[in-house]
C-alpha cells in the first residue's frame, strides 16, 4: 500500500477535508468533458489523483511535476496503462511538439516568478496540437489575497483577471472564462430534463436574481482560434462529494461549538460556585479576625491586670518584710534592754505634757 503524502497546506492530498477538496476536484470533474479520447498533459499534477481521474476518459495522460518524490508517489499509487508520470519543470516539458490535444494546468501559473510565466505558456503552445485546448486556472489576486489581506507563501506571482487575459492572449487569443468559488446554498435539479440554470439571492424579506459572484479563481478554456473552442452549454457547474464532507465538517463544528458552549456554561457555574465559596471564606476570615482582635484586647487587659496584681503583691511583700523586721527587732536582746529606758522617756514626756 502506497503511503500518503504529507499535506503542506498548498498541494491537495486525497483524504484532506474542507474547501480544498471541492475546489481542486471540481476542476478535474469539469476538465473530463474536454479530455474524452484525447492525449492530455496534466501540468503540475502533484499527487497524481487528477491525472488518474482524467485517464479514466482520456486516450492517454501524462502527469508532470517538478518534485521527484511526488512523481515517484504518483507512479506507485496510480498505475494505469494509459497514464505515465514524469519529473519535469513546466517551462521545459519532456514532450514532443504538437504531441498533446489538451493541456490541463490548475493552480500552476501563480507558483512561477513573473518572468517564467510566459515561458510556461510558450511550452504549452509548443506541445499542443494546432487545434489543441488549454484549460488553466489561476487565483484572482484581488479576491483571493487583497480583499482577505492574505498572502499564500507558496505563490510567487498572482494575477488579476486582466493580467491573466493579456498573458494568455499572446499564444491563445480565443478564450472561454469561468468563475470558481465555494458556494453554500440549496439546489433544485429537474429529474426529467437538463434545462438552463437560475440563481437567486435573498432571504425571507425578499428575493432577487443573483449577480455573478466574484471569482476566487478563474478557470479559462483557451485555444489558438475560436474554431478550436468547443461549444459549452453549461452555465453553472456544481460539485459535491458523496460524503458531503464539507457539510459534515460544518455540522461537526456546530456540534463542537455547542459542546464548548455547554462546557463554558459548566465552567461558568463552577466559577460562580467557587466565587460564592470564596465570599463565604472571606466573610469567615473577617469574623475570625474580629474574634482574634477581641481576644487580643482581652489578653492585653488580662496582662495589664496581672502586671498590676504583681505590683500589688510586691508592695505587700515589702510591707510584710518591714513588719517582719520590726517584729524581729522587738524580739531581740537589744530591744529588751532598751525597753525600760523607752518607758521612762515616754513617762517623762507625758509628765511634761500636763
Amino acid at each position: 500500500m502506497t503511503a500518503e503524502l504529507d499535506f503542506t497546506g498548498e498541494r491537495f492530498v486525497p483524504g484532506v477535508p474542507g474547501e480544498i477538496v471541492y475546489e481542486h476536484v471540481h476542476r478535474y470533474a469539469f476538465a473530463r468533458r474536454f479530455a474524452v479520447g484525447r492525449r492530455v498533459l496534466d501540468a503540475a499534477c502533484g499527487e497524481g489523483y487528477g491525472s488518474a481521474l482524467l485517464a479514466h476518459v482520456a486516450g492517454h495522460v501524462t502527469g508532470v511535476d517538478l518534485d521527484v518524490a511526488t512523481i515517484e508517489h504518483a507512479r506507485s499509487k496510480y498505475a494505469l496503462p494509459n497514464l505515465r508520470f514524469s519529473a519535469s519543470s513546466v517551462t521545459a516539458l519532456p514532450l514532443e511538439a504538437e504531441s498533446v490535444d489538451l493541456v490541463v494546468s490548475f493552480e500552476t501559473i501563480e507558483h512561477l516568478p513573473a518572468d517564467d510565466q510566459p515561458a510556461m505558456l510558450a511550452e504549452f503552445a509548443r506541445v499542443l496540437a494546432p487545434d489543441g485546448l488549454l484549460l488553466i486556472s489561476s487565483p484572482n489576486r484581488p479576491e483571493y489575497s487583497e480583499r482577505r489581506d492574505y498572502r499564500n507563501p507558496f505563490h510567487l506571482h498572482e494575477l488579476d483577471g486582466d493580467e491573466l487575459r493579456r498573458a494568455l492572449a499572446v499564444r491563445f487569443p480565443a478564450m472561454r472564462w469561468f468563475r470558481q468559488r465555494m458556494w453554500l446554498g440549496s439546489m433544485l435539479r429537474a429529474e426529467s430534463s437538463r434545462g438552463g440554470a437560475e440563481l437567486w439571492n435573498g432571504s425571507s424579506a425578499g428575493i432577487v436574481e443573483a449577480d455573478p459572484l466574484p471569482a476566487m479563481y478563474f478557470v479559462v478554456l483557451a485555444a489558438r482560434s475560436e474554431a478550436a473552442l468547443p461549444s459549452i452549454e453549461t452555465s453553472y457547474s456544481l460539485f459535491a462529494d458523496k460524503e458531503e464532507s464539507e457539510l459534515a465538517r460544518r455540522d461537526n463544528q456546530d456540534r463542537l461549538a455547542a459542546e464548548r458552549l455547554e462546557a463554558n456554561d459548566r465552567q461558568t457555574a463552577h466559577i460562580e460556585h467557587l466565587e460564592r465559596l470564596i465570599g463565604e471564606r472571606d466573610a469567615e476570615l473577617v469574623r475570625r479576625e474580629a474574634r482574634i482582635a477581641e481576644s487580643q484586647r482581652a489578653l492585653e487587659s488580662t496582662q495589664a491586670a496581672r502586671v498590676e496584681a504583681m505590683a500589688e503583691c510586691e508592695r505587700l511583700e515589702r510591707a510584710l518584710a518591714a513588719q517582719d523586721r520590726i517584729i524581729a527587732h522587738r524580739q531581740s536582746m537589744r530591744w529588751w534592754l532598751a525597753l525600760p529606758w523607752l518607758r521612762m522617756k515616754l513617762a517623762w514626756m507625758q509628765w511634761r505634757g500636763r
